[in-house]
């Protein structure tokens, strides 16, 4: 098969890299309109596959396939389907937005831009394989540029926090690889490729079971499941605003859809066995992160143990093994990657003016900085489930899902939301009204560029809180006939 539109999304940050290395590094503002370019045109290139795409088809659409080495089942194989289509997507607006928050940067402009578009060329790569080997090689590639970005680039014990977001992901794609390598080896499939895994190999049970936690758990340390989330937080607040938006915004992502993708379609059953854990492994995720974040005052920690909280209602929704739930959880990921990519680009523009993110120490914001205070809510509404935003129907369908499943997951959930409202409502009242401290007289509100940065990111949480069957109708064929066939 030919290369095509899917190539052309993932080849758009790789090009993009290329001509920034051959640009001088004094040519800064040419280097900025680059990563431009290559990333609005992976935004455009993204929803003409939305366009092209046909929901009603629960087989594979678009694939594009060559031999690598076929002798050991390794092949460029990529593919797209419900489960991967939004996610593309939501890749390609989140490092579009996050160029344009980028924007004022000054500092090794050149090796930024490039290690950021390195970054989203293994995201992309991730979402659209169908090929375990490149599953993890493109898995990696998004991992480890974040030490850099991170320990040169962020602030707040950079080092530390690159170190230790380093090697939390590398233990959990090792541990996801070593199955990879069991499924290829022990189960006698020679092949790593999943679709070829599904239809000719049949697994031991108790291989399965084996395989499935830890799937689960190798994927989900990357998608901030508790106890393995304590990389998390730390990541999200050292970490620069743009990659703070892609961290929060897709990479968590990673770990949910390999846990989907790959864990769940090829051992359903063990799903099955192993379900009463996981989801009380979510359920752990949703309430410890709502009520730790109840006690941060820094605006990024507050975001960051948010993120651990509706990571849960992701896991718990993909625990609950039924339609309603798993597709709460892939609606989950999309209205969560748009929100926190919104909240850092908010307070990334409230650190560089204010020089600070303890909200104790801000007040009365929204005096001076009215359009992004109106931003900052907006996503804070969306996180606590307000109808009319895109938190509200996937918070909703999880929910739905798990009271009928587990009864107590759903309730904890549902004590969660209320514990979330609690500390985004204060940090909201802290930072943004009251008295204006006198040391930000000077600050200024974003400009028209930053605005369409940021905008863009509200529409969606807009668009798909009134009409979720935009999001829904892309996933709901394809969960019903994976969820059928499973099992």
């Amino acid at each position: 098969m030919h290369f095509g539109i899917l190539t052309s999304i993932l080849l758009c940050p790789v090009i993009g890299m290329i001509l920034i290395l051959f640009t001088p590094r004094k040519s800064e503002q040419a280097i900025k309109i680059i990563s431009l370019i290559v990333s609005g045109i992976s935004v455009f290139l993204s929803f003409i596959a939305y366009n092209r795409f046909d929901p009603s088809n629960v087989l594979l659409q678009m694939e594009e396939k060559i031999s690598w080495l076929p002798q050991y089942g390794i092949n460029y194989w990529n593919g797209v389907d419900g489960l991967n289509i939004g996610m593309i997507l939501l890749t390609s607006i989140v490092i579009f937005t996050g160029v344009i928050v980028s924007w004022k940067l000054n500092y090794r402009v050149k090796e930024f831009f490039a290690l950021l578009l390195f970054l989203v060329t293994g995201v992309f790569g991730v979402f659209m394989t169908l090929n375990l080997f490149f599953f993890f090689l493109f898995y990696e590639v998004a991992v480890l540029p974040m030490y850099l970005l991170i320990a040169i680039w962020g602030s707040t014990n950079k080092e530390y926090a690159a170190l230790k977001l380093t090697i939390y992901l590398l233990l959990g794609s090792a541990f996801m690889f070593a199955i990879f390598l069991a499924i290829y080896s022990l189960a006698g499939a020679h092949t790593f490729d999943l679709m070829t895994i599904k239809d000719k190999v049949t697994f031991d049970p108790a291989f399965q079971k084996i395989a499935y936690i830890g799937l689960f758990l190798g994927c989900g340390v990357l998608a901030g499941c508790w106890p393995f989330h304590v990389w998390s937080p730390d990541g999200h607040v050292a970490a620069p605003t743009a990659v703070s938006m892609l961290h929060a915004g897709v990479l968590m992502k990673l770990g949910a859809y390999g846990i989907i993708r790959v864990a769940l379609f090829l051992f359903p059953q063990a799903a099955q066995a192993w379900a009463p854990f996981t989801a009380t492994l979510a359920t752990f995720n949703i309430l410890y992160g709502a009520l730790v974040a109840t006690q941060q005052r820094d605006l990024k920690y507050v975001i960051g143990y948010s993120s651990v909280s509706h990571m849960g209602i992701v896991l718990l929704g993909i625990s609950t093994l039924t339609v309603t739930g798993l597709n709460g959880a892939l609606f989950q990921m999309f209205s969560h990657g748009i929100m926190t990519a919104l909240f850092f680009a908010c307070v990334g523009h409230i650190y560089d003016e204010c020089h600070t993110r303890f909200f104790d120490e801000l007040g009365g914001l929204a005096h001076k900085i009215p359009i992004l205070s109106t931003f900052f809510i907006i996503a804070g509404l969306t996180g606590l489930g307000l109808p009319g935003l895109s938190g509200f129907p996937s918070e909703l369908l999880v929910l739905i899902a798990a009271i009928k499943t587990y009864p107590i997951s759903g309730i904890a959930t549902a004590i969660g939301v209320v514990v979330t409202t609690f500390y985004v409502v204060s940090a909201i009242m802290k930072a943004f009204y009251g008295p204006l401290n006198k040391n930000f007289e000077h600050i200024k509100d974003i400009d028209l560029w930053q605005y369409f940065g940021r905008g863009i990111l509200v529409a969606f949480l807009i668009i798909l809180g009134v009409w979720p069957k935009l999001f829904l109708n892309l996933v709901n064929p394809i969960t019903t006939y994976l969820l059928l066939k499973g099992f």
